[in-house]
């Protein structure tokens, strides 16, 4: 299995990523809590065309735990899981909390992100910056509720009415078998509550940006894509009517289309040596 060294963090972390297909790469940054194995209705589409890269923050899946985190420790996890591929270069595609650490990474390494792709992301904001639940114990607590109560939670926040039914079992089903450290997922929780990629860092941006989001989001409401997509200077924004907070399950032949057509416009305009 793949690790990636992240040598510049304090403490150190192990991340554990993977790879498939060939092309021009993307890497995909995953959203709070969850595994890279939740990108699995995005990979087999772009990976026919592209050489995707993904991996667990830490704190999930198979990635190291630490106590304390920042949005600039999670992108400096981005870079090391790049060098570890030898990329140099690559399309960033983050939903969530993902699309925040992608934010970050190209105000940070600018040389390092051919494109942004946001989903369901948000700039910083009141609602952002509220404080953790009720400090760490309450805030792991409660990652450790039982999977058939979270799963209830999950079914009526995570999807829109457009979603398949069976589609969203799917994925349920998938959440199910995933593994999070609490006390790494609070960790980001604090990292998310000290986000500070506001709209003058934003605008600072100048690389092609496409920004998706769905009209019934409930986690990060539609509101915060039309900030995002009107901040960013070369930004495009998709809707998804009916679609929520886990648009890429909800209209995932669409969402995929979507994104394929920005990389396919790009290497149109000016061909990837890469």
């Amino acid at each position: 299995m793949p690790f990636a060294d992240n040598t510049a963090s304090q403490p150190p972390v192990r991340l554990y990523w993977q790879e498939q297909g060939s092309g021009d790469p993307v890497v995909l940054v995953m959203g709070h809590l969850f595994s890279g194995d939740m990108w699995y209705p995005v990979i087999p589409a772009l990976a026919a065309r592209h050489r995707v890269v993904w991996f667990d923050n830490r704190g999930a899946g198979r990635s190291d735990a630490t106590s304390k985190a920042t949005v600039g420790d999670l992108a400096s996890d981005v870079r090391a899981v790049m060098d570890a591929a030898g990329i140099e270069r690559a399309h960033v595609y983050g939903v969530s909390m993902g699309g925040g650490i992608a934010i970050q990474l190209a105000h940070e390494s600018p040389e390092r992100v051919r494109s942004l792709v946001l989903g369901c992301t948000a700039l910083r904001s009141p609602t952002l910056q509220q404080p953790p639940l009720r400090g760490p114990l309450l805030g792991k607590l409660r990652y450790r509720l039982p999977s058939g109560v979270l799963r209830s939670v999950w079914r009526k926040s995570l999807y829109g009415p457009i979603a398949p039914p069976e589609a969203v079992e799917r994925d349920l089903d998938v959440i199910a078998g995933l593994r999070w450290s609490p006390r790494g997922v609070y960790a980001q929780d604090l990292a998310i509550h000290g986000y500070d990629m506001t709209p003058d860092k934003v605008a600072e941006l100048t690389m092609p940006a496409l920004v998706l989001h769905g009209t019934d989001d409930l986690a990060v409401p539609y509101r915060h894509g039309t900030e995002l997509q009107e901040t960013l200077p070369s930004a495009r924004l998709v809707t998804y009517e009916g679609a929520g907070h886990n648009f890429i399950v909800d209209c995932t032949e669409r969402v995929n289309a979507d994104v394929l057509d920005f990389f396919d416009t790009l290497a149109a305009e000016a061909p990837s040596t890469n």
